[in-house]
């Protein structure tokens, strides 16, 4: 079984940045690929950032330019750095953690975390 909690959310004004954390327990992340998705209010859950376990990246084109994934296997947590932000990246993001294969968008994730808010003001 494996825990993922986010933290690093917070309230930012547009152009400014944030780091989100995915932690990991329980066991290790090496071998699972890793994706960040969010949900605003009213909308589905999407698909922002993902890294495989061998850390090839891949971005939704919103973000793409804009934000970076990144993984620590030896922290055991994995990051999404968010630079230039716009009032249209507020939501609640969430990390993910899956060692199957498959389109990022739609597969099945074996692990999920709570979230954490992310708001940019404009």
């Amino acid at each position: 079984q494996v825990q993922l909690v986010e933290s690093g959310g917070g309230l930012v004004q547009a152009g400014g940045s944030l780091r989100l954390s995915c932690a990991a327990s329980g066991r290790t992340l090496s071998s699972y690929d890793m994706g960040w998705f969010r949900q605003a209010p009213g909308k589905e859950r999407e698909f922002v950032a993902g890294i495989s376990w061998r850390s090839s990246t891949y971005y939704d084109d919103s973000v793409k330019g804009r934000f970076t994934i990144s993984r620590d296997n030896a922290k055991n947590t994995v990051y999404l750095q968010m630079n230039s932000l716009k009032p249209e990246d507020t939501a609640v993001y969430y990390c993910a953690a899956d060692r199957g294969s498959g389109s990022w968008r739609s597969r099945e994730y074996d692990y999920w975390g709570q979230g954490t808010q992310v708001t940019v003001s404009s």
